[in-house]
């Protein structure tokens, strides 16, 4: 479909495409890799301006503090002797 839409527009309005992945992993996105991707990248960049960024991923720096502050509180819990039941007073 992204085929689709970029070959029905090409030369006849404007197309503003962001992706998180180069050109040279674009072939796990298409179904036939060497013909429909090639195409699907020429009609892009012919009378385009690309603007790469190389920055850092803000979702992917949030995903990692957040599984990383699920982890120091799974770790408080699990060491907690209110949250180790094998720690419970009746044994004590």
């Amino acid at each position: 479909m992204l085929f689709t839409l970029i070959a029905d527009r090409y030369e006849k309005s404007n197309i503003l495409l962001s992706s998180n992945q180069p050109f040279s992993k674009w072939e796990q996105i298409f179904k036939d890799p060497m013909t429909t991707t090639a195409a699907a990248i020429d009609r892009l960049v012919h009378h385009s301006s690309i603007i790469e960024l190389n920055v850092p991923s803000k979702r992917l720096e949030e995903a990692k503090a957040s599984q990383e502050k699920q982890r120091i509180q799974d770790n408080a819990t699990q060491s907690s002797p209110i949250g180790n039941p094998q720690n419970s007073p009746a044994e004590m």
